[in-house]
């Protein structure tokens, strides 16, 4: 019976402490972000210009109007078209806890979901795709959301005093082979697309059978001592991402993996492994079975990598500066947002993450997590979608960007990389004002240089460990020299 009442009381404990954290970001909400129409923004490696450079081809549309709004509109359908995941409440418990909301603490585990999100988007769907009903979301309104918030708050303590039973646990996510009625061939494509960006959002459901949700990564966090409820830093995230694309089962995902530098490098050989090696669940000749069948692919989305490679989600931890961001890699943060392949940066504020998908001038554009909105059961073929994706771009200044991030990039096979290291050799080489570039990526296998000799297997495995015969001093997710 005293169990029974504490568990009850935890409930309520953690129901107020969503609405506190609701009314504590609310100013995050906030419809309007400006943007000017003399400056290029640029979207996870696109570009977009919303006003004409010259009188000459304004007068080639019907209205300068017509013109400058068009592009504004292709911009507001790319961004809207990211997945958006942010804090949810009411879902089945968190694992160790009496916890349903991750309100208030989950921010860096919502944004690295959004930037893994983003790499299965490219690997399934390609950089050019959008969603169809992207331009008819409304905007997000602080004041309808705070009332619904707290009408939500109401019942649902009501319903805790009753006694009422909790929300069905477990769902599962929809099958990827569902069939399809035939049709004209544009048909057929757009319900492929459909399964495809249904699929990618059901992998991060909130329940215990979601392959990269909230319940999995909060379980792979206990494996290293982090608990439900506790802050995760962007390179903690990192290896947690990395375990769950590495862990999950679905088949839909056996053509993908992920690999986190070590120590701010990037060992190209161990890379190009990671996109040869077979992977768990599959034959010999590391074939997968992604969904649907490569046979029935649109024919707008990109080819799969080849039958014997992976795709491999890189993930780097970075640091640029001490107790704040060095202005000086401002202009490498912008580099590394205009690149096509780039998936985007998991960082924020201290102790407050977000998503960083792009900029304009001096300010970052970025997706914000802290917004919670209720459970939606994923395991539904039709469960709606516009709670997972957001109408809304913010905008900060790079000078309030916290210095601990990880940067994501996604590459499709062993010859992508190639491309990818070349460009990134270039982007990588320090300015005048720079002294050191913010990671480095160097030839051969991390073994090569025997970075972990010496050293436990869990050691090996996790971040930032140095040689403890060198001085060091800790500052969140990093070890500085």
């Amino acid at each position: 019976m005293e169990n029974k009442d504490g568990d009850e009381v935890e409930k309520l404990k953690t129901k107020f402490l969503s609405v506190w954290n609701n009314v504590k970001y609310s100013w995050a909400l906030k419809s309007k972000t400006s943007f000017s129409r003399n400056s290029p923004v640029l979207l996870l490696g696109k570009c977009y210009h919303f006003k004409a450079e010259d009188d000459d081809s304004l007068t080639e549309a019907s209205s300068d109007e017509d013109f400058v709004m068009g592009n504004v509109e292709s911009f507001r359908r790319d961004f809207a078209s990211r997945v958006w995941l942010t804090y949810r409440e009411e879902f089945p418990p968190l694992l160790g806890s009496t916890l349903t909301s991750d309100c208030g603490w989950g921010c860096m585990l919502r944004a690295g979901q959004m930037m893994l999100a983003q790499a299965l988007i490219l690997h399934f769907l390609g950089r050019d795709w959008t969603w169809s009903k992207a331009l008819t979301l409304q905007p997000l309104d602080t004041e309808t959301w705070t009332t619904s918030a707290a009408k939500r708050l109401v019942a649902s303590l009501e319903a805790s005093l009753q006694g009422s039973s909790d929300r069905p646990s477990n769902p599962g996510s929809p099958k990827l082979t569902q069939d399809w009625a035939p049709g004209p061939a544009e048909e057929a494509d757009a319900h492929l697309r459909e399964l495809y960006h249904r699929s990618v959002v059901s992998w991060f459901g909130d329940s215990p059978t979601a392959q990269l949700g909230l319940h999995r990564l909060v379980c792979l966090g206990l494996e290293q001592g982090k608990q439900a409820g506790d802050w995760y830093g962007p390179a903690v995230v990192a290896h947690i991402l990395k375990k769950a694309v590495e862990g999950a089962m679905d088949p839909g995902l056996a053509g993908i993996t992920a690999y986190v530098s070590q120590d701010c490098t990037v060992y190209s050989a161990d890379v190009v492994d990671s996109h040869r090696a077979p992977k768990v669940g599959q034959d010999s000749a590391g074939r997968s079975d992604p969904p649907p069948s490569q046979s029935n692919r649109p024919s707008a989305t990109p080819p799969p990598p080849p039958p014997d490679s992976r795709a491999v989600i890189i993930l780097i931890p970075v640091r640029l500066g001490g107790e704040k961001t060095n202005p000086d890699y401002f202009n490498f943060a912008k580099s590394i947002l205009s690149l096509e392949y780039c998936i985007g940066i998991i960082g924020g504020k201290p102790k407050q993450a977000c998503y960083f998908v792009g900029f304009q001038d001096d300010s970052l554009i970025y997706m914000d997590p802290h917004y919670c909105q209720s459970f939606v059961d994923v395991s539904t073929s039709d469960f709606p979608l516009q709670s997972f994706h957001c109408p809304s771009p913010k905008k900060m200044p790079f000078s309030k960007m916290d210095p601990s991030c990880t940067i994501g990039f996604y590459s499709r096979s062993a010859e992508d990389y190639e491309r990818i290291s070349l460009e990134l050799s270039k982007v990588l080489q320090p300015s005048a004002r720079e002294k050191y570039p913010a990671f480095t990526v160097m030839q051969g296998h991390s073994r090569d240089y025997d970075l972990s000799a010496g050293l436990t297997p869990e050691k090996r495995e996790w971040p930032f460990i140095r040689d403890p015969r060198r001085t060091v001093t800790t500052a969140g997710d990093f070890v500085l020299l």
